[in-house]
């Protein structure tokens, strides 16, 4: 068994399309649409036939007060990892990603968080105990 899709909600999908493609540097994998409904994944450009992320549109009161009560926590609604926190900290800086908190050492990690501009914080993670 498999995890092949997994979803984010998000309030706005081509705003949540431009933030996981152009700041993170994901790939759009599926886009169409039926009537008033789209679904729409991206993916690591790492590993294009990896897991794709549903960015669903958070069209039910059930997922707006999910949503709304994770960002209100500052809790972030998905975690990436990454082999170089840093790096992509600043090239994602560049781009102008609004961190909530910088690069942080963290027990056997180091962490940071962005707004993805769609009702989300992403915790991005750097596993630091596979580091020689």
């Amino acid at each position: 068994m498999k995890i092949k899709v997994t979803s984010i909600y998000v309030d706005d999908q081509e705003k949540a399309l431009r933030f996981y493609t152009e700041v993170l540097g994901f790939v759009k994998k599926a886009d169409f649409s039926q009537g008033p409904y789209r679904w729409l994944t991206v993916a690591s450009a790492e590993e294009p036939d990896g897991t794709e992320l549903q960015l669903a549109l958070n069209n039910s009161p059930a997922a707006q007060t999910y949503q709304q009560a994770l960002f209100q926590q500052n809790q972030p609604a998905i975690m990436f990892f990454t082999d170089d926190l840093q790096a992509d900290y600043e090239r994602m800086k560049e781009g102008g990603a609004a961190f909530t908190m910088p690069p942080t050492d963290v027990t056997a990690s180091k962490i940071a968080m962005v707004n993805d501009t769609c009702g989300n914080l992403v915790q991005l993670t750097q596993l630091m105990r596979w580091q020689a």
